[in-house]
């Protein structure tokens, strides 16, 4: 499986290709998205959604990586290796544990 950092370098390699969606948002969300939108630098509401779901999506995509560095943590003690190894071994590759 790949992890976050390398499914994001590979989407930033190739153009996005757009598909419409419609979603029911309540129509105070919108304004408050409207209104707060060029104050942090975006050119509309749907740029700041679009931003927001960005953002979202990385850091559980981070979060569930982090289930991975568990499940190989339980893995490698049911072999044996000794938790401070363990823990040497995730720091030294800079990885979080969950």
């Amino acid at each position: 499986m790949k992890t976050a950092v390398e499914k994001m370098r590979e989407r930033l390699g190739k153009p996005h290709v757009m598909t419409s969606i419609s979603l029911r948002i309540p129509e105070h969300v919108i304004a408050d998205l409207k209104e707060i939108a060029p104050t942090l630098g975006f050119s509309g509401y749907q740029a700041l959604i679009k931003a927001y779901v960005s953002q979202g999506l990385r850091k559980d995509l981070q979060r569930l990586e982090g289930s991975n560095v568990q499940a190989l943590t339980e893995s490698l003690r049911r072999r044996g290796m000794k938790d401070d190894d363990i823990s040497a071994a995730i720091k030294e590759a800079g990885l979080k544990s969950a």
